[in-house]
């Protein structure tokens, strides 16, 4: 039997919906869930998709890119390739596995609510597959590394990471779940696909990728390009919905998408930032973090938002100006808290790395190069001890970094400093002004406190650096340290130290 032609079905099928007689529209669309708010039930017939799949197509292509990305596992596999990294890029590899293999899982969830409970037909089609997706995201992930774990146990917190306390995952976790799973479905799509994912994800991944291919990891560069183009056709649900919200309701709009890129930014400074300016070997290095972020980040989300008709947000200002000052203040606080990360951070201030860091940032020297000079003679003179945390950081009750990291010791405009907030007779600490006003603003969602709330709480006993540690399920066979043993401060044995205070 001849098939139909698709021209002739796909329109009909992809926006097929049908009048409620047994329930009201709102039994089966809660605005809690769904978020209407003051969307006409009518204005989402609007809503359409700018890359329209069917089933059978997307299996064609999902088999394609399946048997590519395992081929090439499956030829590397008896190779050393994996013993000849470098490891201070193993370290952006355990990062990345770490806290992102199970949010790839988290964001089927997310999908599947769109897919209920979006609100015109062809959406909750595309959510199906984005649903699709997802799943498929979380096995590679998951799957990739782990072979790896007999290798290097560190590895295995692709899959458990977010089954303990660890700092980092707290972070994650608050930020994720506040994208993903606290809001309602409107609000998802322009947090998730929108800004996140065409904002963040899809153009880091392909920045990411590069770099595993200039570092020599094959498989992993192989991976990571087999997601994005994934992320690249889900990620649409964003814009349509937006185009939507924005008719009815701009200042909902603005608010969403301010409050995400921002707390999307601060997670990316400690888990993208480091790895692109520290970890990764200096001669494979493409861009500085700022440079990527300027050019691949800001720039396409600013043409982005105003192309739908909206400003750019209040705090732009203090985001450019965090790209000197974030990524490198968390850097220096991961290293120094060391034991409490899965993956082994590589100090990566050697006296070349050091030029390049100062080329990049001219204010690098005067705001970290007095400080790292500090470790560094405790290094070289033996001295270890001082060079690790007898306690931990105060944290922010929105984005849970160290408080401290939004801002630049010598900065008279963005002084390190603490945003208290007092509400219901508790104050709450914050590292920045947007992190207090987002916090405040979305106060009702907010109940993750953070590890020194915990700590403070007697949740966590004994209330020492290795019971903390314990509490974050780091055992000393996965806890990290330096990754290449303190050669990068073995130059400086025989030199003065470059650092203007």
């Amino acid at each position: 039997m001849a098939r139909m032609a698709r021209e002739k079905w796909y329109d009909i099928v992809r926006d097929l919906d049908w009048t409620l007689s047994y329930v009201d529209y709102e039994a089966v669309f809660p605005e809690w869930m769904c978020g209407h708010g003051k969307i006409p039930r009518e204005a989402w017939a609007k809503w359409d998709e700018p890359y329209k799949v069917t089933y059978p197509e997307y299996v064609a292509t999902q088999r394609e890119k399946e048997t590519g990305a395992y081929s090439v596992k499956s030829v590397l596999q008896k190779s050393k390739v994996f013993d000849q990294l470098d490891e201070g890029w193993k370290s952006v590899a355990k990062v990345h596995f770490g806290a992102v293999s199970l949010i790839e899982d988290l964001a089927v969830y997310a999908e599947l609510r769109m897919a209920r409970f979006g609100l015109s037909p062809a959406w909750r089609n595309v959510a199906l597959f984005g649903a699709l997706d997802e799943t498929r995201h979380a096995q590679i992930s998951l799957f990739f590394p782990h072979e790896l774990i007999g290798k290097d146990p560190q590895y295995d917190w692709a899959h458990k990471a977010y089954q303990t306390n660890d700092w980092a995952i707290i972070a994650a976790r608050a930020t994720f779940d506040g994208m993903m799973i606290n809001p309602n479905v409107v609000d998802v799509a322009i947090q998730l696909p929108f800004t996140f994912e065409t904002g963040f994800t899809n153009v880091q991944f392909v920045a990411l990728s590069a770099d595993a291919l200039e570092s020599g990891d094959i498989n992993f560069a192989n991976m990571i390009s087999s997601i994005q183009t994934d992320e690249a056709r889900h990620s649409q649900q964003g814009g349509p919905t937006l185009e939507i919200l924005v008719e009815h309701d701009p200042k909902r709009a603005q608010w969403i998408i301010d409050k995400t890129f921002w707390v999307s930014a601060r997670l990316f400074s400690v888990l993208t930032g480091p790895g692109m300016d520290y970890y990764t070997p200096l001669e494979m290095r493409k861009q500085s973090y700022k440079e990527f972020m300027e050019e691949w980040i800001a720039e396409q989300f600013l043409d982005q938002i105003q192309d739908y008709g909206l400003k750019k947000p209040w705090y732009w200002d203090e985001f450019l100006a965090g790209l000197d000052t974030w990524h490198h203040s968390l850097h220096l606080g991961v290293w120094y808290w060391r034991p409490t990360v899965w993956w082994k951070p590589q100090g990566g201030v050697s006296p070349e790395e050091r030029d390049w860091l100062n080329e990049k940032y001219p204010d690098w020297e005067k705001n970290f190069g007095w400080i790292w000079d500090v470790i560094i003679e405790n290094v070289n003179s033996g001295r270890m001890e001082p060079t690790f945390p007898e306690t931990l950081p105060w944290l922010c009750n929105l984005c849970h970094l160290p408080i401290g990291t939004a801002a630049a010791p010598n900065n008279d405009k963005y002084p390190v400093r603490s945003y208290p907030l007092k509400h219901n007779g508790y104050t709450y600490h914050f590292c920045s002004r947007p992190c207090r006003q987002i916090w405040w603003e979305d106060r009702d969602t907010m109940h993750d406190p953070t590890v020194i709330e915990r700590l403070l709480a007697g949740e966590i006993q004994p209330p020492t650096v290795e019971g903390i540690l314990a509490w974050m399920g780091l055992t000393p066979d996965v806890m990290g340290d330096d990754a290449h043993n303190y050669s990068w401060a073995k130059p400086y044995a025989s030199q003065p130290t470059q650092s203007v205070a």
